[in-house]
């Protein structure tokens, strides 16, 4: 097992960006079917894609950990959530959303849809011997 004091804090940033991905999500969905001001909207993208990629740059630091149960789960978590974002998506496009609301909530989809299964493979490889680790 690898020493969690000595791990990123990767399971913290993925719940801070898990968070802005919602509340910016359920900000711009409030005004639909109207257009929503996108300013925050970008914000929040913007935050949470920053999130994001500190978290990804975090975790390819580590050199002993159990990657093998990481992308385990991450593949199968991957494919549930790319399948919930897509039923996300459909719904807006269903509801007519267009233009730049549209993107801004494809683009809070997709890193909700990554970071979601970042969070659980890096929640159970946390706590799997590493591989290379001495018992």
């Amino acid at each position: 097992m690898s020493d969690p004091q000595r791990l990123p804090p990767v399971a913290t940033l993925a719940t801070v960006t898990i968070a802005v991905v919602v509340a910016g999500g359920i900000t711009m969905a409030s005004y639909l079917p109207r257009r929503p001001p996108l300013g925050p909207a970008y914000a929040a993208v913007g935050i949470a894609a920053a999130l994001l990629i500190a978290n990804l740059v975090s975790l390819t630091r580590l050199q002993t950990f159990a990657w093998a149960t990481f992308f385990l789960v991450a593949r199968w978590a991957l494919a549930a959530y790319l399948v919930v974002a897509g039923m996300l998506e459909y719904v807006f496009v269903l509801d007519h959303t267009r233009g730049a609301p549209l993107l801004v909530l494809t683009l809070m989809l997709a890193i909700f849809g990554v970071n979601v299964p970042l969070l659980l493979a890096f929640s159970v490889a946390r706590y799997q011997p590493a591989a290379g680790a001495p018992p």
